[in-house]
């Protein structure tokens, strides 16, 4: 079997993680024999630009790691959505021992990119970027993550492109959401969790790529063994994203700012008899716990749209934002209808 490995702490609405993804089957392309590259040199060259992300969901204690790439000396650090998601509190190390608490500029769920800007943060230095048009197969590359954790040195694997333009789906194993990653960048480099949000660096020194996830192969004994793909995200496309949040451009892919917090937890591919969204917790004080929505209640609509699934709940409130008064049509578990209002604050990354 094949997993997607993702340093990730997501949240569906407020109350869910995302820790494993699957990957559908693959046709793997037979590795290229990788050219000698100067890891040391390439290092040196990229890792000041690099930082490591600790995140933290404070309503659950959970804690990530991933990484990120410097495009400012202001602080503006891209990383994958799915490495700050279920985060409502961020923050990044330089490898120089700054620390900078981190807030999201906006997000791409479906290309899993994500813009922070570093509080306070001047004068650093940006990462070398490249033109991951001119990729090529076989090609040398290396790949820069946060894989043994944050404080730990960063982490490095080598190998050569493997093929272009693949893609993958991706499944929450909580949530029961996926989608599909298009035009990445397969390499023989065995990412691991926490090199999310990475750099796959060409032998030039330059960032190519951003490391998004990894095929790992399993025993029987459930232990890994090497010889999984890496997979990045062609930095072309991962800065125009970024500049269209900096833009301020939102659409209905990019979503700007802060999320929308309903404060509701689900389970797991839930689905109801009645064929709404059935509500496994909430959190206290939220805004559907003070809207009187319960735990066994089942959310069947928001602003007049059906809601039957996890992809329909994080699809609506990326178009919604703190502050906002959506309307909700729900039913009790007797199946007693109610409707109200409920007004969405800041929250964890959706």
């Amino acid at each position: 079997m094949a997993v997607i490995r993702r340093t990730s702490r997501a949240a569906l609405c407020v109350l869910s993680a995302l820790l494993l993804a699957l990957v559908a089957p693959l046709t793997q392309p037979g590795a290229a024999t990788a050219a000698p590259l100067d890891a040391g040199a390439v290092i040196a060259q990229v890792e000041q630009s690099l930082v490591q992300i600790t995140t933290m969901n404070d309503f659950q204690g959970i804690i990530g790691n991933g990484t990120g790439i410097v495009l400012s000396p202001e602080g503006d650090v891209l990383t994958n959505h799915h490495v700050v998601q279920g985060a409502n509190s961020i923050r990044a190390t330089l490898a120089t021992g700054q620390v900078f608490d981190a807030d999201v500029l906006g997000y791409d769920r479906d290309d899993d990119v994500a813009l922070l800007r570093l509080r306070g943060a001047g004068g650093l230095a940006t990462a070398p970027l490249g033109d991951s048009n001119t990729v090529a197969l076989g090609e040398p590359v290396i790949t820069l993550g946060n894989a043994n954790g944050t404080g730990a040195p960063l982490t490095h694997e080598q190998g050569s492109v493997t093929a272009l333009a693949k893609t993958i789906s991706a499944e929450d194993e909580l949530t029961g959401s996926s989608h599909s990653l298009r035009g990445l960048i397969e390499s023989s480099t065995n990412l691991r969790s926490g090199d999310s949000g990475g750099a796959l660096v060409n032998s030039a020194g330059q960032v190519v790529g951003m490391n998004a996830a990894a095929t790992i192969n399993f025993r029987l004994d459930g232990e890994s063994e090497p010889g999984g793909q890496g997979y990045a995200i062609p930095i072309n496309r991962a800065l125009d994203i970024a500049n269209q949040i900096r833009s301020g451009a939102g659409s209905a892919e990019v979503h700007i700012g802060p999320s929308a917090m309903l404060g509701i937890g689900i389970d797991a591919n839930g689905r109801s008899r009645s064929g709404g969204l059935p509500i496994r917790s909430l959190l206290r004080g939220g805004p559907a716990d003070l809207a009187g929505l319960r735990a066994g209640d089942t959310i069947m609509s928001i602003d007049g749209v059906p809601i039957r699934s996890a992809n329909d709940l994080t699809d609506l409130l990326d178009q919604r934002y703190p502050g906002n008064v959506i309307d909700v049509n729900w039913i009790d578990r007797s199946g007693t209808p109610f409707n109200g209002k409920v007004t969405l604050t800041a929250g964890p990354v959706s």
